[in-house]
C-alpha cells in the first residue's frame, strides 16, 4: 500500500453527505399474474428503499400495452393511491435508483422501455457495464437512438437490434456479450424475464405468493429477500450467475447464456449494503454480519467498557463482538431517522453540523468510559474522526475504532459509487496513519481472511474482493469517462 500524506479529504464533500458511505446501487422487482401487480412492485421496492433513494419507477402490463410512471425521490414520494391505479395489469417491473452511471435526472430513472420489431420492452437494471463505450458506440452505428445516458439501455438496445428469430434467443445472445455487473428484469406485454452476469456480481431472487381463490401462483423476483417478507412471498431460489429465467402463461422455464465462468458475487452486499434480513448470495447478512464482530474481537480486543455501534450498519456486527468478548453493548449514538435527503443548514456553517443532525451521542452512557466504536468501513475518513471527536466531546474517556471489514482501497466498476482512488483514505495512508487522522486512541480493520471465512467463501460461493485488493475479476474501464465522452 502507498503511503501519502497529503491525501486531505474534501469537507465539502461530506457536508454534502454527513455519512461518509459507499452509495447503495440499486434495487430491482418483478411481479408476473397478480391482479394487484403494481401494488405489489411498490411494496416490494419500498422495501428495498436503502438500496437507491434517488429516482423510482414501475411499469406494468395488461396483456396488450405497457404504461409506467417514474419520478425523482423516495416510493412513497411517487407512488401515491392515485398513481399506481393507474397502473392496471398482471405484470410489473420495478426499480429504485442511485446513479452510478450517467446523469442524476429523471430521463435516466428505470424502468426503461423501447418499442423494437419484437414490440415494447421495458428494462430494469442493477450494476454496471463495463464495455459499455464499444457497445453503445456499435448499436448507434446500426441506428439505436438513445433516450437516456444510462448503461442499462444499452441492454435492452442489444435486444432490440438481435438478428436472433425469438426474443428469448435474441436476450441470450445479447446478455453473452456484455461484461460488467448486471441483475435485471425485463418485461414484454405477456412475459417477465430475469437474468444475473455469470460472474454473479449482484442478488438477485426469484419467490412465490401462493394463489387464492382458484387463482395460479404468482411469481416474484427482487434484489433482496427482504422485498419478500412485505409480500408474504416464499423464497424460492436464486436466479444463479448466467442464468435467464422466463416466466409466462406456460411457467417457469430457464437457460444459461454463459457458463463456465468464476463467480464474482460482491462481498459489500453482506459488509453494508443489504438489509441484515435478507438473504444474499444464499446467506443471511445477519449471520455473517454477527460472525464479522465476533471475528473482530478475535483478532483485536482492546481494554474497554462499552462496545457501541455507528448505526445502523454497525449494529449487528458490535452485537457480535459484545457478545463473544463480554463487554456490554449500548447504544451509545443515536440516530434522527427523521432527517430527509436535504435539510436546511444554519446560515453560518458549523463544525460537524451534518453529522450531529443525524446522531447525538447518549453522554450519561458514553461519559468516563473507555468506549469501542463499531462502524462498517472508512471511506474518506472525515466523518469517522467527526464521530470520534463527538464522542470524545461527551465525555469519553478512550475512543477506540474497529471496522468490521479490510481498508478500501481501489473503487468498484460493478454498479457502487465509489471514490477516485485519491479519496480513498485507505489508498493513500496507513492503517496507524488513518487512525490518527480520525484522532482515535487505535484503530483495527477485520482481517481480508476473516472477512472471507465469516461470509463462507468457499461453501458454493466466491466473492468479488476488489475494492480490497485491486484485483479485478473482468477487464474494466471507467465507465464515467465513456458517458462523458458521449454526451
Amino acid at each position: 500500500m502507498t503511503t501519502s500524506h497529503s491525501f486531505e479529504p474534501e469537507e465539502m464533500l461530506e457536508d454534502e453527505t454527513p455519512f461518509d458511505k459507499l452509495r447503495e446501487e440499486c434495487g430491482i422487482m418483478a411481479v408476473y399474474g397478480h391482479p394487484e401487480a403494481a401494488r405489489y412492485a411498490y411494496m416490494g421496492l419500498y422495501a428495498q428503499q436503502h438500496r437507491g433513494q434517488e429516482s423510482a419507477g414501475i411499469a406494468t402490463a395488461d396483456g396488450a400495452n405497457l404504461r409506467d410512471t417514474k419520478g425523482m425521490g423516495l416510493v412513497s414520494e411517487i407512488f401515491t393511491e392515485e398513481v399506481l391505479r393507474r397502473l392496471p395489469g398482471e405484470l410489473a417491473i420495478g426499480h429504485t435508483r442511485y446513479s452510478t452511471t450517467g446523469d442524476s435526472a429523471l430521463h435516466n430513472a428505470q424502468p426503461i422501455r423501447v418499442e423494437s420489431t419484437r414490440g415494447r420492452i421495458a428494462i430494469a437494471h442493477n450494476g454496471n457495464l463495463v464495455n459499455l463505450g464499444t457497445a453503445r458506440e456499435r448499436l448507434s452505428r446500426d441506428g439505436a437512438i438513445f433516450q437516456s445516458t444510462s448503461d442499462s439501455e444499452v441492454i435492452v438496445q442489444l435486444i432490440a437490434h438481435s438478428k436472433a428469430s425469438t426474443l428469448v434467443e435474441a436476450m441470450a445472445e445479447s446478455l453473452a456479450q456484455i461484461e460488467g455487473a448486471f441483475s435485471i428484469v425485463l418485461m414484454t406485454r405477456n412475459r417477465i424475464f430475469a437474468a444475473r452476469d455469470p460472474h454473479g456480481f449482484r442478488p438477485l431472487s426469484m419467490g412465490r405468493i401462493r394463489g387464492v381463490d382458484g387463482r395460479p401462483d404468482s411469481f416474484v423476483f427482487a434484489s433482496e429477500t427482504c422485498a419478500f417478507d412485505l409480500m408474504r412471498a416464499e423464497y424460492l431460489r436464486d436466479v444463479e450467475p448466467g442464468e435467464l429465467v422466463m416466466v409466462s402463461e406456460d411457467g417457469v422455464t430457464s437457460r444459461y447464456f454463459k457458463r463456465g465462468v468464476r463467480m464474482a458475487s460482491c462481498i459489500f452486499e453482506h459488509v453494508y449494503f443489504a438489509r441484515p434480513d435478507s438473504r444474499i448470495f444464499g446467506r443471511w447478512v445477519q449471520e455473517s454480519r454477527d460472525k464479522m464482530g465476533r471475528q473482530l474481537f478475535l483478532e483485536s480486543h482492546p481494554d474497554v467498557d462499552l462496545v457501541v455501534p455507528v448505526p445502523d450498519s454497525g449494529v449487528t456486527a458490535a452485537l457480535g463482538y459484545s457478545a463473544a468478548s463480554g463487554v456490554p453493548f449500548n447504544f451509545g449514538l443515536i440516530r434522527n431517522h427523521y432527517v430527509g435527503r436535504t435539510f436546511i443548514q444554519p446560515e453560518q456553517r458549523t463544525r460537524d453540523f451534518g453529522v450531529r443532525m443525524k446522531l447525538n451521542p447518549v453522554r450519561n452512557l458514553l461519559e468516563g468510559k473507555r468506549v469501542l466504536l463499531i462502524d462498517d468501513s472508512i471511506i474518506r475518513g472525515t466523518t469517522s474522526r467527526k464521530i470520534v471527536r463527538m464522542v470524545r466531546a461527551a465525555g469519553a474517556k478512550e475512543v477506540h475504532m474497529r471496522i468490521s471489514c479490510p481498508p478500501t482501497i481501489s473503487p468498484c466498476f460493478y454498479g457502487v459509487d465509489t471514490p477516485d482512488k485519491k479519496n480513498l483514505i485507505a489508498a493513500n495512508m496507513s492503517v496507524e496513519e488513518i487512525g490518527k487522522f480520525i484522532e482515535a486512541d487505535s484503530l483495527a480493520y477485520l482481517s481480508l481472511d476473516g472477512l472471507l471465512k465469516c461470509c463462507g467463501e468457499g461453501e458454493g460461493i466466491h466473492y468479488c474482493k476488489a475494492c480490497y485488493t485491486g484485483e479485478y475479476p473482468t477487464g474494466w474501464v471507467d465507465v464515467s469517462q465513456i458517458l462523458a465522452a458521449a454526451k
